[in-house]
């Protein structure tokens, strides 16, 4: 044979070699090669103040759109936040890292004369699939003009790394990654907004149908604001529906990488802003192309890992610099823990981490000094609390109650057995018996707190910056006044503690 018919039959044999590993792709894949090299849309649904409150989880409502996600797709039943209050958990979810690495720890900060910036190598996610050549969006629902939906970071950004508020708005062909937020929870904050949801809903919750902590009294005040708040969810799974009838009708539902996920926990004394289950626990689902179909995953997940999971099921590289992980890769290892760090929130000073097991939980407070429901203009503003201040005055809390709610000094360690202790309700730290599991999870949380840069407290000087613009934006005369006196109640008690240290 001379080189030249070598040659030819070397080209046959490699062009052969190519078109049978093309058409064993399509045969692999239920797609036709059109549908193939669609490239896939991201949609980020997130829900305000809403943590584990469905039927997955126990609770005894109807939501249709929710469970067809679960069944359709992949429930974490172990999925946490980083933080478990809005804006410190969106800056940690919008860039893949924990909100104390980017400084962007601190609730509602870098809103007036103190600037917070990222790091010079992070970069937000939709500035990454922008770049990628995605239609990038973010839009409250239902969308209502141009105006993009909540953002809610913690430091400096510009709002045309978002092409808009609408997918629909892009050109033909051209994939999206979309951000939708929804009230969730916070349905319930104003009458007219939850009468609303109920007359949508044709009826409201039952009261004998809750389920709710047992640190929790079942007084008619608080048993009703959780029926709203299951409403609320109730109304949220109906906004579900409808934006997923969207997906469909625009023919992009089964191309499209859904995620729904809960910012924080519920709005309650143990909820929203700590770091028990009921704060920093939420629903995670995802459900699209190569998410498995009816999955439940046991192995715990930080929300910080919805950046790299929707860049890697584009085929966009995760940066090395993301502290989340792409928990659907072959190579992926489950965690072993996770962790939750609050600090300030509003005009509230406060310093709280937490690590988790699948066993247990060890939160340390580093202002043992202080009580567990300090002033909080936020927090006093609701109903639920106030409601438990007056059973709290007229001493009609049971002693667990008056012991998890209202001691006037909080344990510097919590460790919790959460296998026999769900609610997180015996503080197992004193216990010489869990000695060695007690300094194991300190010897952790210290490794994690050098590992990620854990940063030291606001100052004196930063936090007066801060509450400059917390009082400015505080809408209503009473509340101004609220907000001026608890800031110089922290400024005292930040100078007296510099003053002992």
């Amino acid at each position: 044979m001379t080189i030249k018919e070598m040659k030819n039959v070397h080209k046959a044999i490699i062009g052969f070699v190519l078109v049978s590993v093309v058409m064993f792709g399509y045969a692999c894949n239920d797609r036709s090669p059109d549908q193939k090299s669609k490239q896939p849309n991201v949609l980020w649904i997130v829900m305000d103040d809403v943590g584990t409150e469905v039927p997955f989880f126990g609770h005894k409502i109807s939501t249709p759109n929710i469970d067809r996600l679960i069944k359709e797709g992949t429930i974490f039943r172990q999925a946490f936040v980083t933080a478990p209050v809005c804006s410190p958990a969106r800056s940690a979810m919008i860039t893949g890292m924990y909100q104390t690495t980017i400084g962007a720890h601190n609730h509602v900060s870098s809103r007036g004369e103190h600037h917070i910036q990222l790091p010079n190598y992070v970069k937000m996610v939709p500035q990454i699939f922008k770049e990628n050549g995605y239609y990038v969006t973010n839009g409250d629902y239902p969308i209502v003009g141009d105006g993009l939906g909540k953002a809610d970071y913690n430091f400096e950004w510009n709002e045309s790394i978002y092409d808009g508020n609408d997918w629909r708005k892009r050109k033909p062909g051209q994939p999206f990654f979309a951000q939708i937020q929804l009230l969730g929870g916070k349905n319930r904050d104003k009458r007219s907004q939850l009468q609303h949801a109920i007359h949508e809903l044709g009826s409201s919750t039952g009261l004998d149908s809750l389920l709710i902590p047992p640190y929790y009294p079942k007084d008619s005040v608080i048993l009703q604001d959780w029926a709203d708040y299951m409403d609320c969810i109730r109304y949220t799974d109906k906004q579900i529906g409808e934006i997923l009838d969207r997906l469909k009708e625009d023919g992009e539902l089964d191309n499209t990488l859904i995620i729904l996920m809960g910012d924080n926990g519920v709005s309650h004394a143990r909820g929203k802003q700590f770091l028990y289950d009921e704060g920093v626990k939420v629903l995670f689902v995802a459900r699209g192309p190569g998410i498995e179909e009816g999955k439940v995953r046991e192995d715990m997940i930080e929300h910080i890992d919805m950046a790299p999971i929707s860049l890697a099921a584009v085929g966009i590289q995760v940066p090395e610099w993301m502290q989340g992980k792409d928990v659907f890769s072959k190579e992926y290892t489950p965690r072993k823990y996770v962790y939750g760090a609050r600090d300030r929130c509003g005009e509230t000073v406060d310093r709280i981490r937490s690590v988790r097991s699948d066993r247990y939980k060890y939160i340390r407070n580093f202002y043992p000094d202080r009580p567990h429901l300090q002033p909080s203009n936020y927090k006093d503003s609701k109903k639920i609390i106030q409601r438990l201040r007056e059973l709290h005055d007229q001493n009609k809390l049971a002693p667990v109650q008056e012991a998890l709610l209202f001691a006037e000094r909080r344990p510097e360690e919590e460790l919790y057995d959460l296998l026999n202790d769900p609610y997180e309700m015996v503080n197992l730290a004193q216990d010489n018996s869990y000695g060695k599991v007690l300094q194991a999870f300190r010897n952790q949380l210290t490794t994690w707190s050098k590992e990620t840069h854990d940063p030291a407290p606001e100052s004196f000087e930063i936090y007066t910056l801060e509450m400059k613009n917390q009082w400015e934006r505080t809408p209503g005369e009473k509340a101004k006044e609220r907000v001026a006196r608890n800031i110089e109640e922290y400024k005292k008690w930040m100078q007296e503690r510099a003053t002992n240290q």
